[in-house]
Order: structure tokens, then C-alpha cells, then sequence
């Protein structure tokens, strides 16, 4: 009876070949779940953001919300001065160009609006609000607002 030892160079390339498909049909999957869990990351954070930037306007005098800025935890809700301080540290867009890159603020003209937003998964999603409180946006950007769609 004739025993082999070991595997053949053409079994093992097929193993390889099955291996190397199962992967290529994995990583877009996994790259599906990073999205939805950055997705689920931005819009708690928006909820805190809406939080902090509600709890700013009633302990203005006269109420008011921040301006728009482009550093919107840094200069108005992160600062030692904001009393009772809702967020500590600063939160950044999950999507963002660089990991220091926070969410979009921008104030109606009326002052009476605002809408806070990440530029989502494609990095190109935007929000506009009007001064009668309709968010106008692009590419499902995740948002939180006292504005409607």
C-alpha cells in the first residue's frame, strides 16, 4: 500500500484560492458593519450635541443659541464658563477628514434654528436650516436639530 505524507503543491493553492475568495466576499461586509456602527456612534453623539447646545440657550440672558462656528465645542460647550457643563471633551466626526474634525453647527439667521450634523459616510453629506426651520440635506448626513425636514 502506497502512503502519502504531506499535501501536494496543487492542494494547497486550491486551499489558498478558496481562502483568499472567502475573504474578498468578508471585507465589504465588514466595512458595511464599521459604517452602521460610525452611523450609530455620530447620531448619540448629535443627541449629546442638541442636549448641551438646548442647556446653553436657557442659561443665556436673553436666551440665545451659539453662533454658527466652526469649532462649536470648543469656543461654546466644552469651555469651563458654560454652567451646568453637559460635555466634558470634545466630540469628533466619525467621518470626518482627520480625527480632530468636529460636527457641523450651523445657525438659522433668524436665531431662532440650528442644526448639527456629520458629513456621514461619504464625507460630502451637508445641512442647510431656513429661518423658518426647514433642514434642507444631502446624502442622508446623520443630524440633530430643533428644525424640521
Amino acid at each position: 500500500m502506497f502512503l502519502r505524507k504531506g499535501f501536494t503543491i496543487l492542494e494547497l493553492l486550491i486551499v489558498i484560492a478558496i481562502i483568499a475568495i472567502l475573504v474578498g466576499m468578508a471585507l465589504p461586509r465588514f466595512k458595511g458593519m464599521q459604517d452602521e456602527a460610525n452611523i450609530a456612534k455620530a447620531n448619540g453623539e448629535l443627541r449629546a450635541l442638541r442636549t448641551a447646545v438646548e442647556s446653553y440657550y436657557i442659561h443665556q440672558t436673553p436666551n440665545a443659541y451659539p453662533a454658527t462656528t466652526s469649532t462649536l465645542c470648543a469656543t461654546y460647550l466644552t469651555v469651563a464658563t458654560t454652567i451646568p457643563k453637559i460635555i466634558d471633551t470634545d466630540l469628533y466626526d466619525p467621518f470626518g477628514a482627520t480625527t480632530t474634525t468636529e460636527y457641523q453647527y450651523v445657525l438659522a439667521t433668524s436665531g431662532k434654528y440650528y442644526v448639527i450634523y456629520s458629513v456621514g459616510p461619504n464625507g460630502n453629506g451637508t445641512c442647510t436650516i431656513a429661518d423658518n426651520g426647514t433642514i434642507t440635506r444631502t446624502n442622508s448626513a446623520p443630524y440633530a436639530s430643533n428644525g424640521h425636514l
